[in-house]
This record gives structure tokens, C-alpha cells and sequence, in this order.
């Protein structure tokens, strides 16, 4: 588990936050997205969540800013109140107290073809500049370095929803590329030059352990919008595969605050299924 300690002094890192006294709290990368990622929902109404950071995102979300927000899972879970954390897609945990649970037929056809998603929730293994995503392989494809899990429903997720957040692990130049390994879920710019018109905007949100990148929708890139306390553009500039644009009027994230960290730490995931 990867943690920094902030110091006395009230001052913060990417992955540290402070009490209201001062004295230091260890924040890991998990909670720091997790948190972060959590706020971007207030005021949504449906997210389509994958599994992992996402479903931490949308259950502390659940608790502090969406507390009406109905969370659908790919195995046609739909208005998810699990009695905890699922720890795959088909947990059986996931109908727990769920409002419904459609066939893949009527969550894909009704639900996601419908336009019924506000936010799809996904994470990658690389996006770039657009906000293509690639879950597919690392490397070439008749001879891949990594062989990922793949699509799932994520192309369907894409092509559907309103728009879509990702929050990535990892922001380096070999997760975020000017030119993708595999192609795995195609956004709006990349599916309109193929002659495909999708539903939504595709990728508008991008959540990372060094700041927030966001566009508008289609024939915008991803711009840097909000940097973590204590990272410079620079350092974000260096960890990012394309020229990254800047947006005029950069903010600077709040740190996770007390009660997000213990609604996480002891109500969200007290078992540590997704916090690491």
C-alpha cells in the first residue's frame, strides 16, 4: 500500500491530505481517486460503474454528493445497494437489495442503447489524446507483451452513455499515448470518422493520482484542468505521451477530507477488497 504522510505544517502531496489540527494522514492512491473521482457524480443521475476504483467512486459517491444516484452493473444490476464491495462482476452480492436485474438483452438494448446512462464509469490500461481507451493487449497484437482482460461491455458503455469518466492508476507515458497499442473502446471522434455516430460525448473526464483532465465532447482533446496540491504542469506535461494542453484557468483539487476517508476506510471497503 502506497501512502504519503503530509507534515505539520498543513501542506499537502498528490497522495497526502491533513486533519483539520494539522498533524499528518496518510493517504494511498486508491482513496486519494477514489475521492476525487466520487465528486465528479454530484448531480448525476444513473452511472453505469465498472468494477474497482470505479465502484469505490460511485459507492462514496452514494454516501456524500449522488445520495439519489441509481448505480447499473454490467451483469444487469440495476439501483445497486450491495450489502458490500463485489469483488467480480457476477458477485451475488451485487442483488442485494438491488431494484432490479434485467437480462443482457434489456440492460443493452433498453438500457444502454436507450440513452438511460448519465456516466459510464470505466478505467483502462491506456487512453489517449481523444479519449480512446485501450483493455486489450499491451503491445503488438499477434504478439503481445500483456493480454488484458479486453472489451467487455465497455464499447457498448462508450458508444452510449452521456459522457464517460476513467480513472487511471497510473499516469505515465506508457498509459497515456499519442497513438494506442489496441483500440479496444472507440470514442465519439475516432467512431464518426469510421462513419459510426455514437450517443454520448464520449470521455469528458479523466481522474488521475496527478490531476484532472477533461474535454467537451467531440473535437475537443483531453486539456489538463486541476492539478493535485504540490504537482506543476510540467511534471504532468513529462507523464503524458501527447503535447497535453492546459487549461487557462487551472484549479487545484482539495485533498480527501476526514469524513470521506472514514466513510471509505469503514463503510466503503473496510475489508480493503479495492482500497490499496
Amino acid at each position: 500500500m502506497n501512502a504519503v504522510s503530509t507534515g505539520s505544517t498543513g501542506s499537502t502531496s498528490p497522495t497526502g491530505s491533513t486533519s483539520p489540527t494539522g498533524s499528518a494522514v496518510a493517504v494511498t492512491s486508491s482513496e486519494l481517486l477514489a475521492a476525487v473521482a466520487s465528486r465528479e457524480l454530484a448531480g448525476k443521475n444513473t452511472v453505469f460503474a465498472g468494477i474497482g476504483l470505479p465502484t469505490l467512486a460511485v459507492s462514496l459517491a452514494q454516501l456524500t454528493v449522488a445520495p439519489g444516484i441509481e448505480i447499473v452493473y454490467e451483469s444487469g444490476v440495476c439501483g445497486a445497494h450491495p450489502s458490500q464491495l463485489p469483488e467480480t462482476i457476477a458477485d451475488a452480492v451485487l442483488i442485494t437489495d438491488s431494484e432490479a436485474v434485467l437480462p443482457m438483452t434489456a440492460l443493452f438494448g433498453y438500457v444502454l442503447q436507450g440513452g438511460r446512462i448519465d456516466v459510464g464509469f470505466l478505467g483502462a490500461a491506456q487512453i489517449d489524446r481523444w479519449g480512446n481507451l485501450n483493455s486489450s493487449v499491451i503491445g503488438d497484437w499477434h504478439a503481445p507483451k500483456v493480454r488484458l482482460p479486453g472489451s467487455g461491455g465497455a464499447m457498448e458503455v462508450m458508444a452510449n452513455s452521456g459522457e464517460v469518466f476513467v480513472v487511471m492508476r497510473r499516469h505515465d507515458p506508457r498509459s497515456f499515448m499519442s497513438e494506442l497499442d489496441f483500440c479496444t473502446s472507440p470514442g465519439p471522434d475516432r467512431a464518426l470518422r469510421d462513419g459510426i455516430r455514437p450517443l454520448g460525448a464520449g470521455v469528458t473526464r479523466v481522474i488521475t493520482d496527478l490531476g484532472i483532465l477533461a474535454r467537451g465532447g467531440v473535437g475537443e482533446e483531453l486539456r489538463l484542468v486541476a492539478t493535485h496540491p504540490g504537482v506543476t504542469v510540467d511534471e504532468v506535461r513529462a507523464a503524458t505521451g501527447w503535447d497535453l494542453q492546459v487549461a487557462d484557468e487551472l484549479t487545484t483539487i482539495e485533498p480527501p477530507a476526514a469524513a470521506e476517508l472514514r466513510l471509505l476506510r469503514e463503510d466503503v471497503d473496510p475489508d480493503r477488497v479495492y482500497l490499496r
